[in-house]
């Protein structure tokens, strides 16, 4: 099979195949609603009712627990192909994916104690059920409006210790999902005297909860089909069984498994693909309504030959990144992800430009995907925990000092 996402000649597993032939049936209808989505900034529920129907809403939870087990790399070849269908569909994708990626394959790499590690299998088999049995949708809100979401400061949303479980209250902004997902995974902090990152708890909040409220208009530049407005908890409470991590071990993850937090790319590669292959078919007469071929003109086929050597770059660094990704990588890795993420969302948006460029007048309109794959790929460079700034200093402070150095 040859996947435009890996490119031809690239070796994947017979489930892998399976598991993009699987996203790329339900990517046309994906596309023809795109637009729609993009116009009333609209969550993708048609979309989810088909991404249940072909069971990759369980697509990272383990198979024994009923789900199709897919890894980390599995994971982001599926979100890659959906991304060059519709970007909004992907992006929340990620949300709910990793709400089950995280709590399955990764965590069984990390350090837990026997109790940690029964606690956290009675727990995620609730969860899992829920996705597996009954469809259920999760979001995964991160963002405060602080350096929390970066991973410099403790979440200003904080669990407090109660009778057979924790209430809840804060505030979340640009919670994709909002109003769309049954349970948001949420990321707080302990409530003890003194706030610490290691006190993060990571705990699934169903919407139905008293005292939890979606708030705020949701009107922005792209990715506006993953309607994410603010999410307030007042004094929601939850039992004990909704931690989707034993308390501690979503610290632990952060630490050790750093690729955790690249699942958001994928669908910008997916973007940059769509931009490239809609540019190839416009030039080539085959777009429908526009059917003038452009291609035997030197200006025109310079620029897709630019596009096609930003899109290898981006495919290639996207490939090795996946290769990478364990706990406790080399420094290397570390590096090359950071490398990775910022290169997939500046290229995506790049190749969105030269597409757009190319083109022509006819790519501003509305009624041809370009300006929309534009808008939605510049989204991609200021999605937290990794913007492209952070990735910068990341790999400019890591690569200049090794762990504990300093300049006093």
């Amino acid at each position: 099979m040859n996947s435009p996402v890996c490119g031809a000649g690239y070796e994947l597993t017979p489930r892998q195949r399976e598991l993009i032939a699987l996203a790329e049936s339900l990517g046309p209808r994906f596309a023809e609603r795109a637009a729609r989505y993009d116009r009333e900034a609209s969550f993708p529920h048609e979309n989810y009712a088909d991404l249940k129907a072909a069971g990759l809403l369980s697509l990272c939870v383990p198979e024994k627990f009923g789900g199709r087990g897919a890894d980390l790399k599995s994971y982001s070849l599926v979100s890659a192909t959906l991304g060059k269908y519709c970007g909004a569909t992907a992006l929340t994708f990620n949300m709910h994916a990793c709400s089950t990626l995280w709590p399955g394959v990764l965590s069984d790499a990390l350090d837990m104690t026997d109790e940690q590690r029964a606690e956290h299998e009675k727990h995620r088999a609730i969860h899992f059920a829920r996705v597996v049995s009954e469809g259920a949708i999760y979001a995964q809100p991160f963002s405060e409006g602080s350096a929390a979401a970066a991973g410099r400061a403790p979440f200003g949303t904080t669990a407090t210790r109660a009778d057979g479980g924790w209430l809840i209250n804060g505030r979340k902004i640009f919670a994709s999902l909002s109003g769309a997902a049954n349970y948001y995974g949420l990321l707080c902090t302990e409530n003890k005297p003194e706030l610490s990152m290691r006190d993060t708890l990571y705990i699934a909040v169903p919407a139905t909860a008293p005292g939890l409220t979606v708030t705020g208009e949701w009107d922005p530049l792209g990715m506006r089909g993953t309607v994410s407005r603010n999410l307030v908890f007042k004094d929601v409470f939850v039992p004990d069984e909704a931690q989707m991590m034993p308390r501690g071990v979503y610290f632990q993850a952060a630490s050790r498994w750093p690729h955790m937090f690249t699942t958001l790319s994928p669908t910008y590669l997916g973007i940059a693909i769509a931009a490239y292959e809609f540019t190839v078919a416009y030039l080539r007469g085959e777009i429908q309504g526009v059917p003038v071929k452009r291609r035997m003109y030197p200006t025109k086929q310079i620029a897709v030959a630019e596009m096609w050597v930003k899109l290898e770059q981006t495919r290639a660094l996207f490939l090795r990144m996946l290769e990478d990704a364990r706990v406790d990588p080399p420094k290397e890795a570390r590096l090359r992800a950071y490398a990775a993420q910022f290169t997939l969302m500046e290229n995506a948006n790049d190749i969105c430009r030269l597409a757009i460029r190319t083109c022509g007048g006819q790519s501003m309109l509305k009624s041809l995907p370009l300006e929309r794959m534009y808008r939605d790929s510049r989204c991609g460079s200021l999605m937290l925990p990794w913007t492209a700034e952070l990735c910068l200093d990341r790999i400019g402070r890591e690569a200049l000092y090794e762990p504990g150095e300093s300049d006093e």
